[in-house]
């Protein structure tokens, strides 16, 4: 036990407690460091959507260019043809396209944990918003003010959603293949009544036997596109 305990008071013994100590200390620091950088992130993922779902008038196509300017433009976070692919896919999966997008794009940055909070984020500010307006839509539905001022929010909701079908068409619409399908699904759907469900069935369809067309090549044999 003597010989022990002088070894740890040895000058050798004592540097290496002291090595041992920084070393503990550096572990600590920099695992808090992450563990706040992760959560800020997190943070920054909720903040962005949950502008989103706050300041987003006329549905999940309205909130394209502010996802453009909020995500691509000012943090690089992904490009804009990742962006559309998940518009699409929102589009033609079950559920609301705002919440399939923020799902997407949440779990594209952080995985799981990511997609939880991106969704979270989108959707907290509806549930206020419906919540306070069910407590007091009775009494505010019949004043005209009230009605003149949601009409004047129909008329906005209604350009901003021209806006965002402009701004997709413009990445989406990119030749004469993709003109037709456009122009089909429109009068399919405008004139003819089909589901939404079944013109996204069948441009999915169109879009891969186009994809995959048989093209001639300069020897005259037909390769894959």
């Amino acid at each position: 036990m003597f010989l022990q305990g002088r070894a740890l008071h040895s000058p050798h013994a004592q540097r290496a407690l002291e090595q041992a100590f920084i070393a503990l200390r550096a572990v600590l620091f920099f695992g808090i460091l992450a563990t706040v950088n992760t959560f800020l992130e997190y943070l920054e993922l909720f903040g962005v959507f949950f502008r989103v779902g706050a300041f987003t008038f006329g549905g999940g196509l309205a909130m394209l260019p502010v996802l453009e300017r909020d995500l691509i433009q000012k943090r690089s976070w992904m490009t804009g043809e990742q962006l559309v692919d998940y518009f699409a896919i929102g589009q033609s999966t079950p559920g609301i396209i705002a919440v399939n997008v923020a799902t997407f794009v949440g779990y594209n940055r952080k995985g799981i944990v990511g997609a939880i909070v991106a969704t979270l984020g989108i959707i907290v500010p509806s549930i206020i918003v419906i919540t306070v307006l069910a407590m007091f839509l009775e009494s505010f539905a019949d004043i005209v003010i009230v009605q003149k001022a949601l009409r004047g929010i129909n008329v906005a909701v209604a350009v901003l959603l021209l806006n965002a079908v402009w701004s997709f068409g413009k990445k989406t619409i990119i030749d004469a293949v993709t003109a037709f399908i456009a122009l089909a699904s429109f009068i399919s759907m405008a004139f003819f009544n089909v589901p939404g469900y079944a013109v996204v069935l069948v441009t999915a369809l169109l879009g891969l036997a186009f994809r995959f067309r048989p093209v001639r090549g300069s020897d005259g044999k037909g390769d894959a596109a």
